[in-house]
């Protein structure tokens, strides 16, 4: 398992354009239809379709199950602003294919496991029966286990990244923290502990920060380590934008779960409503809630001003990421 992407016949033009310097590849984010991304969220699939152990390889069960949970056809918005961002930055994606297989395969196992029967007992995820339903519990806590193992050792297998090591490390070390305890888990610890209470806005947005936003700063953070020495002043702006987007992100998938449907979303919806969890509309009301996460868009776009055109790219997922239809 190299950490290659194989040949993609039926694209080749396209991708091929991915596989030169990004500055070649600019036309993603200057103006494309945004349907373009799916060349991205093709790319990543493809890249841990390659790298992941196949059904065929014992355990069959558990390699069919981690396949199942990492591979299905999300929107892959974690790894989508790790590209952005090396767009940004003007870094060839393919120095970058390993960070965002990795904070994908992190977001796999968070999903598995908060699907849980005890945890929040969704059975529909991405518009398909969740891992547990599939494979039963066991083996649902088993592929989690080994998606979160699986993307540290494809940070610290991958062929470009062991050419620099200094890179490695900061990516492996942004990923773990943003992981842990101190990040996602942390976070997922005090939704739990916070059902049946309600926090005030502080507690909850440092909730929100640790279980969601913590995940989508270090999917930008990895890329910027690639820049971080030559060009701290950018890194600074660009951890900023994506504290601010990933708060947006949960204040607006709280607001899709009030709203929408399940055919919407594609997962079980009023599932926090119905485990007395504590959510921002829930807090405030939805108008508020929609003005908060304007609030965090319009602050993270102008934390994008010093690029100029250049940032298109990141402001076009930030405007999908806050505006999904409900």
């Amino acid at each position: 398992m190299e950490g290659t992407v194989p040949e993609l016949t039926h694209r080749a033009v396209r991708d091929a354009a991915l596989l030169r310097p990004a500055a070649g590849a600019r036309q993603l984010g200057g103006g494309a239809a945004a349907d373009d991304w799916s060349v991205y969220q093709y790319r990543i699939r493809e890249f841990l379709s390659a790298w992941l152990p196949p059904k065929t390889e014992a355990p069959y069960e558990l390699h069919s199950a981690i396949r199942y949970a990492a591979l299905g056809k999300g929107k892959h918005l974690r790894p989508l602003l790790c590209y952005a961002a090396g767009e940004v930055l003007e870094i060839d994606p393919r120095f970058l294919d390993a960070m965002a297989g990795a904070v994908e395969l992190i977001h796999a196992f968070s999903l598995v496991h908060d699907d849980l029967p005890a945890m929040d007992d969704d059975e529909l995820r991405r518009g398909r029966p969740t891992v547990h339903v599939v494979y039963g519990e066991p083996l649902a806590i088993l592929a989690g286990d080994a998606l979160q193992i699986a993307a540290f050792q494809l940070l610290a297998s991958d062929r470009q990244l062991s050419r620099t090591p200094q890179v490695q490390s900061l990516a492996i070390g942004i990923l773990a923290a943003a992981a842990g305890s101190r990040g996602m888990t942390g976070g997922q610890a005090l939704d739990i502990a916070a059902e049946g209470h309600q926090p005030t806005i502080v507690e909850l947005e440092d909730l929100y920060f640790r279980k969601t936003g913590q995940l989508i700063r270090a999917s930008i953070g990895m890329a910027c380590t690639w820049r971080e020495q030559a060009d701290p002043f950018a890194t600074e702006q660009l951890n900023g934008f994506a504290s601010r987007i990933g708060l947006a992100f949960q204040i607006r998938d709280d607001l899709l779960e009030y709203i929408s449907t399940k055919a919407t979303t594609g997962k079980s919806t009023h599932s926090d409503r119905d485990n007395h969890k504590a959510t921002y509309p829930g807090l405030v009301g939805v108008g508020r809630a929609r003005h908060r996460a304007q609030e965090l868009y319009d602050e993270a776009m102008s934390l994008l001003d010093f690029l100029g055109h250049a940032a298109l790219p990141l402001r076009r997922l930030a405007n999908f990421i806050v505006r999904r239809k409900e």
